[in-house]
């Protein structure tokens, strides 16, 4: 069983300065401490501001193109798959099961543990950066916006699900073109999203210049609240990305025939690998090497597993959901159910283009499409791209768990007899 599709698919390499980013935040904080009550402030505002929100300009104006390569380059991919045969069937069918309960994670746990754990005081003024709500449109608003009459004007505005679901029904329609003319249109969106991971990449090139002085600000204005409140951030995320990595484990017992302790010993190295690079395809022989510890046979991991690392991140509507959900409460916004399905279908669809890229571009592509999409401020992920090389190790450790917990589960259905449940 084979496929022509590779885990990078071509796609540049950018190198993030992701250290350097935090730093830069860092730095900005204190930095905005010491000038609080300083004649020196006013003066040095009057140039980190602007700067600021250049940067955050330049952030915004990558979304939507990349996002329009991405998703067309990721979905065709699938659709390939899915031509494969009937493992990659099965084998999509639960990674679709995954996404939606991901995505359903992200927006119903996320506000029942702020309701229990809410962010501290002060944390509002400290990460919401002067973003403002966009006006949420009623039941009858938000079917109609599904659609739009003019894509352009569309993109223009940032209405991101109807842009999101155009180019996701571009994706299927090249999918089902002639080799020829879909290598074309394919080689055009594949050549526009590398164009622009590398443009994005020079505007995260200088992100601790732009963190840093949007974040002197914050720092001035708040005081010792912004750490709080990252840190509760980062808390709350990654809290979301650990239910999915325990879906993981329940999965592989439920539905792979593989008792919890097995899996656990199994999946550790894998796991170990992930922490120590961040990157699920540098994992992957470790994936392999657990895999053939669950006894899953050669032919099932070799192609499972490979593709997942392509075309599958478990972890992406949850914790991208968990992000925008945690800014909405911050911001004092009730996120309507209407808002919420928007949301979810977003994050599906972008986890889709998203994959085997770096954290820090992932969290712009994937966060930013689904903020627009539900009305929600975008302006505090120039701060929170800053943390991510935090919660990204959640990320990844949660989404090899995954990938390892569904190749049992395809190998399991491919098998009249399932594998003994016994440690």
């Amino acid at each position: 069983m084979a496929t022509q599709l590779t885990p990078d698919d071509q796609m540049v390499t950018v190198r993030i300065p992701a250290a350097w980013t935090l730093a830069g935040l860092v730095a900005g904080l204190f930095a905005g401490l010491l000038l609080a009550d300083s004649a020196a402030l006013e003066p040095v505002r009057s140039i980190t501001d602007p700067l600021g929100r250049l940067w955050l300009r330049g952030l915004q104006a990558t979304i939507v193109p990349l996002v329009a390569g991405l998703l067309v380059v990721g979905i065709v991919k699938l659709a390939l798959a899915a031509k494969v045969g009937a493992a990659a069937r099965r084998m999509l069918g639960w990674m679709a099961g995954v996404l939606v309960f991901s995505g359903v994670v992200g927006v119903l746990f996320t506000p029942w543990l702020l309701s229990f754990f809410p962010a501290p005081a002060a944390a509002a003024d400290a990460l919401l950066v002067g973003g403002d709500a966009q006006e949420l449109p009623g039941l009858a608003a938000f079917v109609e916006s599904v659609i739009a009459p003019n894509i352009v004007a569309a993109a223009a505005e940032n209405a991101m699900l109807p842009v999101t679901i155009f180019f996701a029904a571009l994706a299927i329609a090249i999918s089902k073109l002639p080799p020829s003319q879909r290598e074309d249109l394919l080689g055009l969106f594949r050549g526009l999203a590398n164009a622009m991971l590398i443009v994005i990449g020079w505007v995260l090139w200088v992100a601790p210049v732009g963190v840093f002085a949007l974040a002197l600000g914050v720092g001035a204005a708040s005081g010792g609240a912004a750490f709080a409140a990252l840190g509760h951030y980062i808390l709350i995320v990654v809290a979301a990305g650990s239910l999915i990595m325990a879906g993981g484990y329940l999965l592989a017992s439920l539905a792979g025939g593989i008792s919890p302790w097995r899996f656990a010993r199994a999946i550790i190295p894998a796991q170990t690998v992930a922490l120590s690079t961040q990157s699920s395809l540098a994992s992957l022989p470790a994936m392999l090497d657990s895999a053939r510890r669950l006894k899953v046979r050669d032919e099932t991991a070799e192609f499972v597993l490979p593709l997942s690392v392509a075309i599958f991140r478990a972890t992406s509507p949850a914790m991208n959901l968990a992000v925008v959900m945690y800014v909405a409460h911050l911001a004092g916004i009730v996120v309507a159910p209407g808002a919420m399905v928007a949301g979810v279908a977003v994050a599906i669809i972008i986890a889709l283009g998203s994959v085997s890229l770096p954290g820090t571009i992932s969290f712009v592509v994937s966060v930013g499409p689904i903020a627009l999409a539900m009305g929600i401020p975008i302006e505090p992920l120039a701060l929170l791209v800053a943390v991510e090389m935090l919660p990204d190790l959640m990320r990844t450790i949660a989404n090899v768990t995954m990938d390892v917990s569904v190749t049992t589960v395809v190998d399991r259905k491919a098998d009249k007899n399932p594998p003994d449940m016994q440690p």
